[in-house]
Formats: structure tokens, sequence, C-alpha cells
């Protein structure tokens, strides 16, 4: 595994009937249930960083939060098949539009689910650990 690097993702969400619900997206190449993230870009704010990756992602945009509520690590997989250790810091988004055509549309699934579902389909440990934390602080 080599160095660290950080990534920016977006939690986004909705209340429904005063529950939150929240969306999940596949990842391109093997399906697993993943958050909306993507690199740092110059000049851009992480937190606009991670908005732009929900609607390039998963078609949604609304108000994201200004500071950053929690990060996890994770490890993306590199072209030459090695793994690169990494921090995914997260940003809350609250919905208040899903689009019908996006970005990456024909390449991704995506599934409003409740904070318990959520822990159940995420595959990676740091994302289930940071679901987990979340579905606590709603009940």
């Amino acid at each position: 595994m080599i160095s660290n690097q950080i990534q920016y993702a977006a939690l986004p969400f909705r209340m429904i009937d005063g529950e939150p619900q929240v969306l999940l997206v596949t990842s391109r190449e093997n399906k697993r249930w993943i958050l909306p993230k993507g690199q740092p870009e110059k000049k851009v704010a992480a937190r606009n960083v991670a908005a732009q990756e929900a609607y390039e992602e998963a078609g949604v945009v609304g108000q994201i939060s200004t500071r950053s509520i929690g990060s996890f690590p994770s490890a993306k997989r590199l072209r030459s098949g090695e793994e690169m250790a990494i921090r995914v810091r997260v940003y809350m988004l609250e919905v208040s539009q899903e689009l019908d055509d996006w970005p990456e549309k024909n390449e991704r699934e995506r599934r409003w689910v409740n904070a318990g579902e959520a822990v159940m389909m995420a595959s990676e440990p740091g994302l289930t650990q940071f679901l987990l934390h979340f579905a606590a602080l709603w009940t």
C-alpha cells in the first residue's frame, strides 16, 4: 500500500417523516455501495469538491455543510493494481433536487436508504464505521 492521500465525499441526505435517508451510489468498477467522492482540486474548496461529486456521481444538488462532519480511512485501487491508503473527509449535503439526468447516470446506480440500511449495504470497513456513527446520531 502506498502513501496517504485525501478525498472529499458528500453524504447526501433528506428527511422523510422525520427520519433521515441517505443516498448511496455504486462504484464504477466493482459496484460496491459508496458515497460520492473525489480528489482535491486546486482553487476549489473541499466542500465544493464534495458537492460537485454528488452532482456528477449521484445526480443530486443541495446545501453542502461548511465543515466536515468527520472522516474515515479507505483504499483506492490504482490502475497498476496497487492500493493507495486514503482518508475520506465527509460533508453533509441536504438534497433539495434529484435530477433525472446527470453526468455518470449510465455508470452508477443510486439508492435512498435509511441509516441502518446504509450500514448494511456499505462494504468498506471505514465507511461502515462512519455510517454506524451517523446512524447513532439520528436514533
